[in-house]
């Protein structure tokens, strides 16, 4: 993770928009994995306006590496500060609509991770328990 030089006016802003946030909801299912995940309009609905309430905004680049495709989800605060993260997944083809798809799922994992932001249903965490 990349961070400005402070976070003085970062942190507290930013933990008070956590505290605020509910959990997203899984609103959409994956028949090819029989689970259901929250798509990226729910999750940027869910955490642009307590974000914004909170002096906080929020940007997503794609990127290109030798590893793949994906975004840079910058988290911003009022006074310049901020942090920001890349998320990059690997694709088998050179096929646009495969990058545009793995760009599209980093953006909701890279939004939903940066803000800790929780999501109801958890699919994946159950499965893990074993439950």
């Amino acid at each position: 993770m990349k961070t400005s030089e402070s976070l003085k006016h970062f942190a507290p802003a930013f933990r008070k928009a956590q505290s605020e946030m509910e959990a997203v909801k899984k609103d959409q299912a994956n028949p090819y994995f029989k689970s259901k995940y929250a798509n990226i309009e729910s999750i940027i609905d869910c955490v642009t306006p307590i974000l914004s309430k909170n002096f906080l905004s929020f940007s997503q680049h794609p990127v290109s590496t030798e590893r793949g495709v994906g975004v840079t989800t910058i988290l911003m605060h009022d006074s310049g500060e901020w942090i920001q993260e890349s998320y990059t997944l690997p694709i088998a083809s050179p096929k646009p609509q495969e990058g545009a798809a793995a760009i599209t799922y980093a953006r909701r994992y890279g939004l939903q991770s940066i803000c800790g932001l929780r999501a109801y249903d958890d699919d994946d965490g159950e499965k893990a328990m074993g439950r």
